[in-house]
């Protein structure tokens, strides 16, 4: 039985982990490696590593860095960023990582995800929609890289593509609350869900556990990602690597799902 993922989501800038607001002003805050040796401590249910320079930059993945961390990594490790052919995605999970998250690529060149289903099959592919909200409007345009150009297209609709071109998950990355940590976008989490049947996990937004309990609350069996919530600790947002232990997750989702 599928059960509520928590998990953490590094932001990989010029080969360190950085926390970002809104898609802007990336903040250090560590070594991805040294993070993945907490995060495996603290037996996080899986982790969320994306490369925010390589899609824009439109550089080939950093197969290096990517073999260190799936070498590292004691949990489901999902690597994103600079993912452009089925080969690359394919190299990728013969270095031990057990999803590929594509993005900016999945908007730009749709089939991609069927070719990529095709190569490592579809439970191993998650495609990444950066979303923002329209101005006066319930709808929420898709955004590539890095937030940088609007596409204008429905997250709505292009969430319904992508499950029927073969994804096997779906991340919602929320740019308009991205490292505010006032709480996830509920309201939208409620919408995707209801459109595809495939699993969704949640980004942006989370400050405290509670939210992550509201999300699963309002949404069932969901994945709760977020960065600043593991990274951070306190109102002066000092960086420490934190996770709930496995007694505090089975208490936070056993309340949410009653």
């Amino acid at each position: 039985m599928l059960r509520p993922r928590i998990i953490p989501c590094l932001l990989v800038h010029k080969g360190g982990l950085v926390k970002t607001v809104g898609f802007k002003t990336p903040k250090y805050v560590g070594d991805p490696i040294n993070a993945v040796k907490i995060f495996n401590e603290k037996e996080a249910d899986e982790l969320i590593v994306l490369d925010i320079d390589a899609s824009v930059n439109k550089a080939e993945p950093d197969y290096k860095m990517i073999s260190k961390l799936a070498a590292e990594c004691r949990m489901p490790l999902c690597y994103g960023g600079g993912i452009k052919t089925s080969e690359q995605a394919k190299k990728i999970i013969s270095l031990g990582v057990e999803k590929v998250a594509i993005s900016s690529a999945a908007v730009q060149q749709p089939t991609l995800i069927t070719e990529v289903a095709n190569e490592i099959g579809s439970q191993s592919v998650v495609v990444v929609f950066d979303v923002k909200k329209r101005r006066f409007s319930k709808e929420y345009d898709v955004l590539i890289n890095n937030s940088s150009f609007n596409t204008k297209r429905s997250a709505f609709e292009l969430v319904i593509e992508a499950e029927k071109l073969g994804a096997g998950e779906i991340v919602i990355n929320s740019i308009d609350i991205d490292g505010k940590m006032t709480g996830y976008d509920l309201s939208l989490a409620k919408k995707i869900t209801q459109l595809v049947n495939i699993p969704v996990t949640m980004l942006g937004g989370a400050g405290s556990f509670g939210d992550v309990g509201e999300l699963i609350r309002s949404c069932g069996v969901i994945g709760a990602s977020a960065g600043s919530l593991f990274v951070f600790k306190g109102v002066y947002k000092a960086v420490l690597i934190n996770y709930p232990t496995m007694s505090q997750r089975d208490e936070l989702i056993k309340e949410a799902l009653c």
